[in-house]
């Protein structure tokens, strides 16, 4: 995966993590966000593992489309879904061997 694709997910990742921020001042909404972001984390970590890089992320993100509503399907409860996909990239990107803020 190119450099630049990479950092064109990294700031997708950042608006959606942002985004979330931006609900914290409702506490039902922001801790159902929180729980589904948890969910695709445990699901990033048994598709990544725990040693990649953001170009492994990255394509991960790329496939996201196949598997993600398998985690989250719809009647799961599963509310603005690109915002908690992007955000649970972004805190899972944190673990990547080649981050740098």
């Amino acid at each position: 995966m190119s450099a630049v694709a990479v950092e064109n997910a990294r700031l997708q990742w950042a608006e959606g993590y942002r985004r979330l921020n931006e609900h914290a001042s409702d506490r039902p909404l922001h801790h159902r966000l929180l729980a589904q972001v948890d969910v695709l984390i445990d699901e990033l970590n048994r598709r990544v593992g725990q040693t990649f890089t953001l170009s492994d992320l990255a394509g991960a993100y790329d496939d996201a489309d196949r598997w993600l509503l398998e985690v989250l399907p719809p009647g799961a409860g599963a509310i603005q879904l690109g915002l908690v996909e992007d955000a649970a990239f972004h805190l899972y990107s944190r673990g990547a061997v080649d981050y740098a803020p």
